[in-house]
């Protein structure tokens, strides 16, 4: 298993549970999202995210697919 990137000081930059996926839009611009937020907006975030990091896998029985 990949050790995690994100732990539970990242919050949801949405509703402030602990955040799985950062996006990061420009150098130094991210969002934090939690699971819930996560599968709400991913389809645009996706599309305008210079690189997503999503560990949502760890909620999963930690198992990166």
């Amino acid at each position: 298993m990949t050790e995690a990137i994100l732990n539970a000081t990242h919050r949801c930059d949405s509703c402030g549970a602990q955040a799985y996926v950062r996006a990061l839009f420009r150098v130094g611009e991210a969002i934090h999202l939690c699971l819930h937020h996560w599968r709400q907006h991913e389809a645009v975030v996706r599309t305008v995210a210079l690189d997503v990091l999503d560990e949502t896998y760890r909620l999963l029985g930690g198992v990166k697919p």
